[in-house]
């Protein structure tokens, strides 16, 4: 080899090992949380492994230590088999951490954080009970079996890991076909008497309780792959010490109504809806599913509230306060049944009768305009009538994206919809609608041609003319009520507003409340409207992995600003983890014009002089 030769070569090789790709060796996650490890398995399945990819990440980030593994499928084995690997898995890590709590999580759940009520807590075992449920339904004649088994922790205490090394030796002689579930269920009925136990709210993990910002933090996502509908009666279940079969008529109905209308033509299903709308079977069918509402002396008082029977309201909550301490759902009733009567106990001896949307009690701020708004117009007693229910009597149909509900004898003022799926009466007395869009699926449904456009809570700035002054420095979050499950997190500066609310008090409390704020941002419709009635600065959002928790398809934005002659903001997606120079960038301030707002106060007024 020539000097030369070698020389090059050398050269080539310091090129070659200056621009090669590095190697650079992954940081190790960063270990926060000292006292728990989170475990859990998955199979080489596109759907598992995704999910073991996704949840890694994601616990690595909250800075818990992981034990996460696939495990090999072998022939043969299905789903129930996999399953009850977790028995023998679960023992295998409480064995290797004796000093650390232990959570099992399902591969495809996810853990927004372990709260402390959790990470430290000093019981056995804490987790969700079957089926999520609250504590009023605990107990056997209820459930077949006791723990949810797709989150929980079990503690380093010796019941806790004798409860554990009871499950896993079970399993490893018993010859039943069984998943996880029943090995650990025999296992907590045979130790249960020597061991403590912490449930967790059902209302921390999302959709499996009812939102709403008192509770604890919700910090968990139920994942399911479908799997459990397709084994069951094929491995061995414990059934309740009182089984029992729980027909529930309304809601087989329901399931086969909805299966029907699947299967039918699209025109022919738009027209079933509008039948079956109007002749009050939907409200039916879905009407307690709202409120979980079951004493009697409730009904009453909220039926008196509706009718303005004021002697009655006030003998109703007279007697349920001497008998009774309300939980959630009854001091909810109470707080709309008084909103009610706040509109129908008026001294009129005229009725002006409105539908809107009630639920969920105490009330969603954006429905409980409507009542708001018509009665700064009326003197009439505002008595309500329900959008799913028969209406006998002429009414109005106002705010909201309720068009689904207008009837042959509605007067609309400004109602709008959330998608083109279901088809608008024609034969309702059209006043103005809130938009183009609605207008166009009213022609698309043989009604009228509309022009008159504008969501009537524009007004809102002339019914309350607030003024605003020096504002405090802070930013208001206030969330559609169907967002109040996501796990926000707010960075200083900023305070939660509820739209939970129906007393006319109450909104103007709300609306006055806004005014001190140096910004909103919000997921809710009518509060982003309310703050372009006044100009308060404003930012539309919607939270990661929630956008379809609002209905519809989001034409309703676009129906809104059409109609109201803004600009048009869509929800820009975000981090529940709130980040504020992300908010700063999406924050807008639009005011409704005058002209606007004079013309949807015209069609208000139309609308009340209609019904007289």
């Amino acid at each position: 080899m020539s000097t030369i030769d070698f020389q090059g070569g050398e050269i080539l090789a310091a090129l070659e090992s200056q621009f090669a790709p590095k190697v650079v060796a992954k940081p190790k996650p960063e270990i926060k949380i000292s006292n728990a490890i989170v475990c859990s398995f998955y199979t080489s399945d596109e759907y598992y492994k995704n999910h073991g990819a996704r949840l890694r990440a994601n616990l690595e980030d909250l800075g818990v230590a992981v034990d996460l593994r696939e495990i090999t499928k072998k022939e043969g084995e299905d789903w129930a088999a996999i399953c009850r690997k977790k028995v023998g898995f679960i023992a295998e890590v409480c064995e290797a951490n004796p000093d650390k709590k232990v959570f099992w999580i399902d591969v495809d759940c996810e853990l927004f954080s372990i709260p402390d009520f959790i990470l430290n807590s000093t019981a056995d075992i804490v987790g969700f009970q079957r089926g999520f449920s609250n504590p009023t339904k605990i107990g056997y004649e209820n459930r077949g079996r006791f723990w949810e088994p797709c989150f929980w922790g079990i503690n380093n205490t010796p019941q806790a890991r004798k409860m554990i090394s009871a499950a896993a030796d079970f399993e490893q002689v018993a010859t039943v076909r069984a998943t996880d579930d029943f090995f650990f269920e025999e296992a907590w009925r045979a130790t249960s008497p020597n061991m403590t136990f912490q449930i967790i709210p059902s209302n921390c993990a999302v959709d499996k309780g009812s939102g709403n910002l008192e509770g604890h933090e919700v910090f968990f996502r139920f994942g399911s792959s479908g799997q459990v509908e397709n084994f069951k009666g094929k491995v061995e279940q414990h059934k309740g010490s009182k089984a029992k079969a729980r027909v529930n008529p309304k809601r087989e109905l329901l399931r086969t109504a909805k299966f029907v209308e699947a299967k039918l033509p699209e025109k022919l299903s738009a027209r079933l809806r509008l039948l079956v709308d109007a002749s009050g079977i939907t409200g039916f069918l879905t009407g307690k599913k709202h409120n979980n509402l079951n004493n009697q002396t409730i009904s009453e008082l909220v039926n008196a509230g509706k009718n303005g029977d004021l002697g009655k309201y006030n003998e109703a909550l007279a007697l349920f306060k001497r008998k009774v301490l309300p939980n959630r759902y009854e001091s909810a009733a109470i707080k709309v049944a008084s909103s009610y009567l706040a509109y129908s106990a008026k001294p009129s001896g005229k009725k002006l009768k409105i539908a809107w949307w009630e639920n969920p009690y105490p009330g969603n701020y954006g429905d409980w305009l409507t009542p708001f708004i018509f009665n700064h117009y009326t003197e009439d007693k505002i008595i309500f009538q329900g959008l799913t229910t028969q209406a006998p009597k002429k009414h109005l149909v106002s705010l909201g994206s309720v068009g689904r509900f207008i009837k042959s004898n509605s007067v609309v003022v400004g109602t709008g919809v959330s998608s083109f799926k279901h088809a608008l009466n024609p034969k309702a007395e059209y006043v103005s609608v809130r938009g183009p869009h609605t207008a166009e699926l009213l022609i698309q449904s043989g009604g009228p041609k509309v022009e008159n456009f504008g969501d009537p809570a524009v007004v809102l700035s002339r019914i309350l003319p607030f003024t605003r002054g020096k504002t405090n420095g802070r930013i208001a979050l206030i969330r559609h009520h169907t967002h109040l499950q996501a796990p926000v997190r707010l960075p200083e500066k900023f305070d939660e507003l509820s739209v939970q609310i129906s007393h006319p008090n109450d909104i103007i409390a709300f609306i006055e409340k806004l005014h001190e704020y140096d910004s909103v941002v919000t997921s809710a419709m009518h509060v982003m409207i309310t703050c372009q009635s006044y100009g308060i600065p404003c930012a539309l959002v919607v939270f990661n992995g929630f956008e379809e928790y609002v209905h519809g398809d989001g034409i309703k934005y676009s129906d809104y600003a059409l109609g109201a002659g803004v600009r048009e903001l869509n929800p820009v997606s975000i981090n529940p983890k709130i980040d504020l120079a992300e908010i700063k960038a999406i924050t807008h301030v639009i005011r409704i014009s005058e002209a606007k707002i004079s013309e949807v106060e015209a069609a208000i007024k139309e609308g009340i002089n209609k019904l007289k």
